[in-house]
């Protein structure tokens, strides 16, 4: 009878130890299902618009003759800022229930100009070349670029970012797991207004 008791205690013991190790795997599947379903991409849109007024003054016959081409241009383009959040890069530790932000990716930023010209003048000696639309267009990236930089649209799309990974915490915490970023504990949402920044 002690053995039978014993025998029962040793199975009762197995079971519970096979639910426990099961429920882990649950867990674990569930987490990296929620971080695959977080990993969508964020998107921040913005609207800029501005009106160039190019010129080339083309000099020739050693200064004696000035060839002028002129256009006024109208730009009305679409900014994009977005996290590829497929490229985060996260480890799970399974036995001591961790999830580690190990990298956040950087943000990238697609810029699609409307370019409209307007008023051409060209003289016969310097007329409109393709160099001439490459050169204004490959400007105006760089001058929607610098105003990009300086506005909203980046703050914007950390908060986007903060978001989303907000719901990484919240799903660990519920399940009992902790959540680590660069090797620091996070212990409540505030502390995601500092990532990646």
């Amino acid at each position: 009878m002690l053995a039978g008791g014993i025998l029962l205690f040793i199975i009762q013991e197995y079971i519970d130890q096979k639910k426990e190790s099961q429920t882990l795997q649950n867990e674990t599947a569930l987490i990296q299902k929620e971080l695959a379903n977080v990993g969508k991409l964020i998107v921040t849109e913005g609207s800029f618009a501005e009106v160039i007024t190019y010129e080339n003054d083309k000099k020739l016959y050693f200064d004696l003759l000035s060839a002028k081409k002129k256009a006024l241009i109208v730009v009305n383009a679409s900014a994009t800022i977005s996290y590829d959040l497929e490229k985060i890069a996260i480890q799970l530790d399974t036995i001591s229930k961790i999830v580690s932000i190990v990298s956040i990716p950087e943000p990238e930023l697609t810029i699609t100009p409307d370019i409209q010209y307007y008023d051409l003048q060209q003289d016969y000696l310097n007329p409109f070349e393709a160099e001439d639309y490459n050169k204004i267009q490959t400007q105006i990236k760089k001058d929607l670029t610098t105003k990009i930089k300086a506005s909203a649209l980046y703050a914007n799309a950390q908060n986007r970012l903060v978001s989303e990974l907000q719901k990484i915490y919240v799903l660990t915490n519920t399940l009992g797991w902790s959540l680590l970023y660069d090797s620091q504990p996070i212990k409540n949402t505030a502390r995601f207004e500092q990532l990646n920044q």
